[in-house]
């Protein structure tokens, strides 16, 4: 048995050394005298500045380039076969057809990327250690996840994304606004709350994908190959006017604000299940309190300042809506999506309802996957089985509020795993 020390996983690269490799590399890239291909693998790059960096067809395999920035990089052809990219900033790079599977992109800006014909299926790489031998370098609870990344206007035609023997690639809550996905393998693909607006997924093939909550309006799904699609929930545009019970829903939210504003003398108090909100635009500063919406679709709406305590939201639709500033006080949220949500400054804290009696802000079983809570006064607030990886509360009170045992703010969420936490993988006999 050698009695050396333990080499590190990741390799540490001097930055004279790294300027030198990536000089060499962009030389052998455009075929000129004196280049040498660039060896990456396995190196510790996170939060590294590359804006614009050439290293098409390099090798990245294993290398950790978390948070790194790479707008605009030319990483076309590279191997990044279990990289991680997870909240790395690569707008308008390029990486057609890159080796990217395994790699963990959870939360990165792929906003005007170009994958045409990449490789993002899962994919696990292992590494030799002294001490543990074998190692699975493994970045994420899923791998090839591209959950929270934001992807609006990137290409992705021809892209491998399917995972196959009974895996999945994780595109949860991704923002895929005008990417283009025509001829994509996606099948068995999970999108369920992923933002397809004006997606063009012509060719596709979608088989056995699941699509529950995701946005498709101006999506043409009849020239993807859906078979076995999970649609549950799937939201398209709103209609221009929704009525309840023949009548207006723009109506019924105005006599509601009269019958707050009167305290109830006037107006009306509403009960809309399952309303449709978003083609009233938003309710930027509205007087909301007791409003019974449970069920109802908010998506992407501007509800900022919105006085809603005592409201029944259970269930309801609140991706991706502005909160921020918003009275929240006693509301009822069990079940509610909020998958980032703007709540930063809400009031989720106890409703004073009576001498020595308070309603308490619900938000068990709500999914707060990706939300920003910094500053809110989660006071008393029930967060029992909330799903919170991913979510802000720096700044927020969160006094005698009722989390899981096993999960609180200020502590490592489900996202990432670190470098020196890879998992050992037992060796062959």
């Amino acid at each position: 048995m050698s009695s050396a020390p333990d080499r590190p996983l990741l390799r540490q690269i001097d930055p004279l050394e790294l300027d030198r490799i990536v000089r060499d590399h962009a030389r052998f890239a455009d075929g000129e005298t004196g280049g040498c291909r660039a060896d990456l693998s396995h190196a510790d790059l996170r939060q590294i500045v590359w804006d614009g960096v050439d290293l098409r067809g390099a090798d990245l395999s294993g290398a950790w380039l978390t948070d790194a920035a790479l707008a605009g990089a030319r990483l076309d052809r590279a191997i990044l076969f279990g990289a991680g990219l997870a909240g790395a900033d690569l707008r308008g790079a390029s990486l057609e057809g890159a080796d990217l599977r395994g790699a963990a992109l959870r939360g990165a800006n792929l906003c005007e990327a170009r994958l045409a014909g990449a490789d993002l299926r899962e994919g696990r790489i292992a590494v030799q250690n002294t001490a543990h031998g074998f190692q699975i370098l493994q970045h994420e609870a899923r791998e090839g996840g591209l959950d929270y990344a934001v992807a609006s206007g990137a290409t992705f035609d021809d892209v491998q994304l399917g995972a196959g023997g009974g895996r999945v690639v994780d595109l949860r809550d991704t923002d895929l606004q005008g990417a283009d996905l025509t001829g994509a393998q996606m099948t068995e693909v999970r999108l369920d709350g992923a933002n397809l607006t004006r997606a063009r997924v012509s060719g596709a093939d979608m088989a056995g994908a699941s699509l529950r909550g995701a946005l498709v309006t101006g999506v043409d799904l009849s020239g993807a190959g859906m078979a076995g699609a999970d649609l549950e929930g799937l939201l398209t545009a709103p209609p221009a006017i929704v009525f309840i019970d023949e009548e207006p829903l723009h109506q019924l939210v105005a006599e509601h604000q009269e019958w707050v504003d009167t305290e109830g003398v006037e107006g009306r108090a509403a009960y809309l299940p399952g309303a449709d909100f978003r083609g009233l635009g938003r309710l930027r500063g509205r007087r909301l309190a007791a409003i019974r919406a449970p069920g109802g679709v908010f998506f992407g709406m501007d509800l900022s300042g919105c006085r809603l305590q005592g409201a029944d939201l259970t269930g309801a639709d609140l991706r991706q809506c502005d909160l921020s500033g918003a009275d929240l006080r006693g509301a009822r949220l069990a079940g509610a999506l909020l998958t980032r949500t703007n709540l930063r400054g809400a009031r989720l804290s106890p409703l004073m309802v009576g001498a020595g009696r308070v309603a308490r802000t619900d938000l068990c079983r709500a999914v707060l996957r990706g939300a920003n809570l910094a500053g809110a006064d989660l006071t008393r607030a029930r967060l029992l089985a909330a799903e919170l990886a991913g979510a802000r509360f720096d700044g927020a009170e969160v006094a005698m509020a009722e989390f899981d045992p096993v999960v609180r703010p200020g502590e490592r969420q489900p996202s990432e795993t670190a470098p020196e936490a890879l998992a050992p993988l037992a060796r062959s006999a």
